[in-house]
């Protein structure tokens, strides 16, 4: 395993060394950052992003820290990312009647924006709390089950009627109720989707002061226990118009509109002159990954100005590899991460080894000390990485979405795509009908659309022709997108261009791929023949 700049073995630096703390001594706080859509440019400690971003206190837990490089995800799109955070498992195994009724129906699962957390199902906020701390999320949920949302008939109506406000009120009551459901203590200023889905138009914007006010109340809130904050902003992801996001009107919320704005970040009209003196270019990029970045600022500050600094772990996430979204690509899942504590890791700024985004739970678990052996994650603790243990070799990393699976070892990588049957014979007047009652609802939400031609080919993520808009920049642009089978050598073509599967130099490689994919899909649910 590469060991980063740091060493901290032997220097008396606190370990957590597999969270054996002292009896006495007070368990650490944790907090889990989760922003929305970021991409490698907006990571100053990446190269693709490196002095591009005026972001402090990322670059702080970036160089005080320890970064994941080698960190994936399983299901590279919103839901199934914040599923596989919040249960350790991968998104296939939701229970969720929707979900389930699809597998069945139609044999294989289909992992897309569908699969949702349970009250009934084992979480890690939930497992937390008999670990003995107080739970706490803010933020973006999409992905907790909410019933009983209010529907609006007119998405253009005005926020300001009193129905209308009494709306947005309620269905922001159901939606925190049902995320105390799945064990939260605390749960507030919450967006249930993105801003375009919350019901109106003109509430369909971004304003993160808002949801940071309350992660700050939560992490301020005096208490005995230690603390676990689940902190998921809606920003870098759309809308990211000046006018919709960063400099928006700051008294919009998903509530509606407050009596007074939020006043827990740095003013936003100081945005455009911090950045200009940095000599950086003003523009909804760089402002709104400032806006986060002061997110960041204002609950550490938080949590140093109560004193508990020292005693916590800030995880910094984004909930998927953007380069590639809506495929198992490695743009897709390659999605690096920070993990900070005073004094740093053992293992030191940099950590190698492969982990998956469902190792989160199990990880942070160890950091409280609870023991999760009964617990079925689908997951492993990488605490032992982060305190210099090397990994052993063989790690298997997993993916799946829509109709594709795949899987990494080493430095190899293996890709499947099937599609059911019904869907391969799709007629073309089925095929219009589906895309024109797809494009009928996103221009009624002011959304653009991605193709009008019932030809297109589907995407790997929805039987839609031309795909989704999620998923629009990825779909076809690899050379080997459409192929039934992928296999690539990242060591020598680390931007998947050249599928290996059909070269018979390769066909035992290919076959042992298979196997270990066939190992994975063997204890999961849904068909995916191979």
């Amino acid at each position: 395993m590469k060991l980063g700049r740091r060493s901290f073995i032997g220097t008396g630096a606190a370990l957590l060394a597999g969270c054996a703390l002292a009896k006495k001594e007070r368990k650490p706080n944790v907090v889990f950052f989760i922003a929305d859509d970021m991409l490698p440019k907006h990571f100053n400690c990446l190269p693709q992003g490196k002095g591009k971003n005026l972001t402090p206190n990322i670059d702080r837990l970036a160089n005080e820290g320890t970064v994941m490089t080698e960190q994936h995800v399983c299901s590279p799109i919103c839901t199934p990312s914040r599923y596989n955070v919040l249960t350790g498992t991968y998104a296939s195994r939701a229970n969720n009647d929707f979900f389930t009724g699809r597998t069945k129906n139609e044999g294989q699962s289909v992992v897309e924006f569908n699969t949702h957390i349970l009250s009934s199902d084992t979480t890690l906020p939930r497992l937390m709390q008999k670990a003995g701390y107080n739970t706490g999320m803010a933020g973006k949920n999409h992905v907790v089950e909410v019933e009983s949302r209010k529907r609006f008939k007119d998405f253009d109506a005005s926020a300001k009627d009193p129905e209308n406000v009494s709306k947005l009120k309620a269905n922001h009551d159901h939606v925190c109720q049902a995320i105390r459901e799945i064990g939260f203590d605390y749960a507030d200023h919450v967006y249930d989707n993105n801003p375009d889905f919350l019901g109106l138009h003109e509430v369909a914007v971004q304003n993160m002061d808002w949801i940071t006010e309350a992660g700050v109340e939560f992490v301020g809130q005096p208490r005995e226990n230690p603390f676990f904050l689940y902190f998921a902003t809606t920003v870098p992801h759309g809308p990211t118009q000046e006018e919709r996001s960063w400099n928006a009107n700051p008294l919009i919320s998903a509530v509606g509109y407050l009596d007074k704005a939020p006043n827990v970040q740095p003013a936003r009209d100081t945005i455009p002159k911090r950045l200009k003196k940095a000599g950086l270019p003003v523009n909804d990029d760089t402002a709104n990954m400032l806006w986060l970045d002061d997110a960041v600022g204002a609950l550490l500050d938080k949590i140093e100005e109560t004193g508990q600094l020292d005693n916590t772990v800030f995880f910094f996430f984004s909930d998927h590899g953007q380069s590639s979204k809506g495929t198992v690509y490695q743009g897709g899942v390659h999605d690096p991460s920070i993990v900070w504590k005073k004094g740093g890791f053992p293992v030191g700024s940099e950590c190698d080894a492969f982990v998956s985004i469902v190792d989160f739970a199990p990880t942070i678990l160890d950091i409280s000390g609870y023991n999760y052996s009964k617990v079925k994650f689908d997951g492993e603790s990488f605490l032992p990485y982060l305190n210099g243990k090397p990994q052993k070799p063989g790690r298997v990393l997993y993916f799946e979405l829509g109709y594709a699976r795949g899987i990494r070892k080493g430095n190899w990588k293996y890709m499947a795509i099937r599609y059911p049957e019904d869907l391969e014979n799709m007629s073309m007047d089925e095929r219009k009908r589906v895309l024109d009652e797809w494009n009928a609802e996103r221009v009624r939400k002011h959304l653009r659309t991605v193709t009008d031609d019932p030809s297109a080919p589907f995407s790997h993520l929805t039987p839609i022709p031309g795909g989704g808009d999620a998923e629009r920049k990825s779909t076809g642009s690899y050379p080997g997108y459409f192929d039934r089978d992928q296999l690539y050598d990242l060591s020598k073509d680390p931007r998947e261009q050249k599928n290996l599967a059909k070269d018979p130099e390769y066909k035992q490689k290919l076959e042992e791929m298979q196997r270990e994919m066939k190992k994975i899909l063997g204890g999961l649910p849904g068909d995916f023949e191979l």
